[in-house]
């Protein structure tokens, strides 16, 4: 049995944690927030800012993991190099989860040292820095903290009348304590997706069926696999998807994400080290491992023979429609009516509105309308809070 310390305790931290129980492993929970959705599946919970390299040292000596498994960006991430040296695995790597927490190393790393095609891009940290970057790149233009995830401070700047609106969010609410922003170019891609993607040990590096997704203000909103993509492209960005983790070194499951321009370019886009929001498409098995299974093996060093695509999968997110400290109560009623379709309610303490509190997945024979599939995913996805899947936060 391993010890298994899991920084971060959301949603997608929880399907992990399930997927470490199943196999018989010890899992604590760490959040600043108590009762995380993580926590309620683990075995021990641990509530500390991550932020807090004293506290973060602290834990990791009270407990001894084995295993130290990241799940969001704001940790002080230096640390865990000392805790590799120490002889402690960190997922991927203490290298990977320090350059890929952090836009500007991510960025550069694909684009300076790697020479991959991204948008053109400028850092910022003051106004006047981010003014003569919007000047140069031009409008309409993306604006993003160097750290967040789920889409937080992320704005479509379309003319200069937006500029200074948008670099206040971008820096009042980007997570740690990297007060920068990144400003880069808009693509005018066709359609977005997500490249799953499996390091291991001692196996080769295996690519699970593309996915589509749909997000607004850089959060996910719909996700389904198989995405429909040409076959040059799909090994287009394979062959990225592999040089970049291969330069970041570690075993897990990677998140890849790329735009598809309308010509059938391939783009980098992002990368997060750790199971997708848009890869939970594949708790419908549509994959015959999830994600988290497939991540979960990657850590543990187990071989993963192959990938299979099983069934068509569609995924829609519930959003909250109030601001509450209470339970809410969800309807199960109409999911549950309904052949080949899953709710996930993730158990968060507090709902806010426009924030994400399950997901509906709903499955079918490869081949169907996939087009269908997503409009019975969405559908579903209202009747839960009776909320739209795609409202404003």
């Amino acid at each position: 049995m391993k010890k298994i310390l899991l920084l971060g305790s959301g949603e997608l931290g929880k399907e992990f944690t399930i997927a470490a129980k199943r196999a018989g492993q010890y899992v604590i929970a760490c959040d600043r927030y108590d009762e995380a959705p993580a926590m309620q599946v683990a075995d021990e919970r641990e509530i500390f800012s991550m932020l807090d390299g004293d506290a973060l040292t602290a834990v990791v000596e009270k407990h001894h993991p084995d295993i130290i498994v990241p799940e969001i960006e704001a940790i002080r991430t230096e640390r865990l190099f000392d805790f590799e040296r120490e002889g402690i695995q960190v997922v991927p790597s203490a290298r990977a989860v320090n350059y890929t927490m952090n836009r500007r190393a991510i960025r550069d790393l694909a684009a300076q040292q790697l020479g991959l095609r991204t948008a053109k891009y400028f850092y910022a940290k003051t106004f006047d820095e981010f003014k003569r970057a919007a000047d140069e790149i031009g409008f309409p233009c993306v604006v993003k903290p160097l750290m967040s995830s789920s889409g937080h401070g992320q704005s479509y700047v379309h003319n200069d009348d937006e500029l200074r609106e948008a670099f206040r969010e971008a820096m009042e609410d980007g997570r740690g304590d990297v007060k920068e922003v990144i400003i880069e170019e808009f693509i005018d891609f066709d359609s977005e997706f997500t490249l799953l993607t499996v390091t291991q040990k001692n196996g080769p590096t295996l690519f699970c069926p593309p996915i589509g997704h749909v997000q607004k203000g850089g959060d996910y909103r719909e996700s389904w696999m198989p995405y429909a993509i040409p076959e040059e492209s799909l090994r287009q960005a394979e062959h990225i998807a592999a040089e970049v983790t291969a330069a970041l070194t570690g075993y897990g499951l990677w998140g890849v994400e790329f735009f598809l321009t309308k010509q059938g370019e391939v783009i980098f886009s992002e990368l997060s080290p750790r199971p997708h929001d848009t890869g939970m498409v594949t708790l419908s098995h549509c994959t015959n491992l999830s994600e988290f299974e497939l991540h979960f093996r990657a850590v543990m060093g187990l071989p993963i023979p192959a990938i299979h695509l099983e069934h068509s999968g569609a995924s829609a997110v519930i959003l909250s429609p109030v601001e509450s400290h209470e339970p809410l109560d969800y309807n199960l009623l109409d999911v549950c009516s309904e052949d080949r379709s899953r709710v996930r309610i993730f158990g968060k303490k507090d709902a806010h509105v426009g924030r994400r509190m399950g997901v509906v997945i709903c499955y079918d024979e490869v081949g169907c309308d996939i087009n269908a599939l997503r409009d019975k995913a969405k559908r579903l996805a209202k009747t839960v809070l009776g909320t739209d899947p795609y409202m404003k936060k």
